[in-house]
């Protein structure tokens, strides 16, 4: 005797997997800056105080003009750059959300 057999019913979901959105890295949180501009006066009275003992021996760094515009368009570029990808990520989080909410 053949037992008896049911016909199996296939039921296929089609849901996207849930996305991981991992948390943004905190906030850059920039450490105080002192800006010292130096003239020959200024280099000319710092040398004598640093002979006589009353100032701190201190690197100093350099930029000529065109060095400091390239700092300022290198910076600009970071920013530029950060924004885009912050609306690049909000942009698919949106997308996200709102097939979340459908």
């Amino acid at each position: 005797m053949v037992p008896e057999t049911k016909p199996v019913e296939v039921v296929t979901i089609q849901r996207t997997a849930p996305i991981y959105h991992p948390p943004l890295p905190e906030p850059i949180e920039s450490s105080g800056l002192e800006w010292r501009i130096l003239s020959p006066d200024i280099m000319q009275q710092y040398l004598q105080n640093l002979e006589a003992g009353e100032e701190p021996r201190i690197a100093y760094y350099g930029l000529t003009s065109q060095g400091y515009e390239n700092l300022s368009m290198t910076m600009g570029e970071i920013t530029r750059y950060l924004e885009q990808i912050l609306h690049i990520v909000g942009y698919y989080r949106e997308m996200d959300e709102e097939e979340d909410t459908k």
